[in-house]
């Protein structure tokens, strides 16, 4: 059995479902413990029972500015010790430039770009070298998604702060690293398909090389190394995770 992440111990936000709970799967399983962090308590609390002893769970939305200290404060005294994150939100809303409001521009901005940079900067404070961090962002921090403006705005703003930090934090032996899933099949892609009305699976699949939609599980297993000390040397990049859709370097 790999045991990859032996003894080390992660926080993982969207950790009730999708790709949250996939990374987290993969990490309990080749012998990490995790904190997962979702704002479903009912659905929170099924997954930390699903992924047995080694793991437990905090309610709570990233916006929360109280919520970050919290969390890595809870894992460092259950596990005594933090090696790292996986930070993961939920999408915003779809809309286009001209049709989303303000008011929609502020929360997502709260919720996936502050909030985030929030969580990295205490997890930062409390990592020792060999510490990672993986922030799940879209193929739209390279590549314009119809329909998903808010996406399209700030997901490639994180995406450069992840170069910043890893500068910054790279010479205390911490990694950084971007991760861009493309079309993996989780709710939020099916609610993304419904809206976009019939057929759009399939014009989505046809768009792919392999032809058809990740599954979390193959997404976890990728998250999980990139956090592993086995991707010791990979640091500030972005990782795409799309069976080949991003048409950019």
């Amino acid at each position: 059995m790999n045991q990859a992440h032996a003894g080390r111990c992660y926080i993982v936000t969207g950790g009730s479902r999708g790709l949250g709970y996939a990374t987290a799967q993969v990490l309990v399983n080749e012998g990490a413990r995790v904190l997962l962090v979702a704002r479903d308590a009912d659905r929170l609390e099924s997954s930390v029972t699903a992924l047995g002893a080694g793991a437990i769970g905090v309610q709570g939305d990233l916006a929360d500015p109280q919520l970050a200290g919290v969390i890595v404060a809870k894992a460092i005294a259950e596990f005594g010790r933090l090696d790292g994150a996986f930070v993961s939100v939920g999408g915003p809303a779809p809309g286009s430039v001209l049709s989303t409001s303000d008011d929609a521009w502020r929360l997502a901005f709260e919720s996936i770009f502050v909030g985030a940079l929030r969580l990295v900067r205490e997890v930062c404070g409390s990592l020792e070298p060999g510490g990672a961090i993986g922030l799940v962002l879209s193929s739209s921090a390279k590549e314009v998604l119809p329909g998903l403006t808010i996406s399209n705005g700030l997901r490639p703003g994180l995406a450069m702060l992840i170069k910043d930090l890893a500068d910054e934090v790279g010479p205390r032996g911490i990694r950084v690293i971007g991760l861009l899933p493309g079309r993996i099949a989780t709710d939020r892609i099916a609610e993304i398909d419904a809206a976009a009305g019939l057929d759009s699976r399939q014009r989505s699949q046809d768009r792919i090389p392999l032809r058809r939609y990740g599954s979390p599980d193959e997404f976890g297993v990728v998250a999980a190394f990139m956090l592993s000390e086995q991707a010791s040397y990979v640091t500030g990049c972005l990782i795409p995770i799309d069976g080949g859709l991003l048409r950019t370097p």
